[in-house]
């Protein structure tokens, strides 16, 4: 593993970042934990790769308040330039 920040996914609704950073700690230390709310994914930092990919390892596919977590490496986030986006102009008629 290349990074220490891990993707999370299919997230109950109602966990907080206090709970991820609570499990997640087992497994080293949590620098940042960060839920996008009402999507139902967040993501964690760990204090380096060995420690985020232990945690990867042990949690991926397991049950978490009542969900099957999936715990990947984080991406780079996408580049947002509005010239890429494909749009092109429009045409008003």
């Amino acid at each position: 593993m290349q990074g220490s920040r891990l993707y999370v996914g299919n997230l109950n609704y109602s966990v907080t970042n206090e709970e991820l950073d609570e499990l997640f700690s087992d497994y080293g230390e949590v620098v940042q934990v960060n839920i996008i709310e009402g999507k139902g994914f967040g993501f964690v930092e760990m204090s380096g790769p060995s420690e985020a990919e232990s945690a990867k390892e042990a949690l991926d596919g397991t049950n978490f308040k009542g969900r099957t977590m999936r715990v990947d490496e984080a991406r780079p986030p996408r580049n947002r330039d509005k010239r890429s986006s494909g749009g092109g102009y429009r045409r008003r008629y």
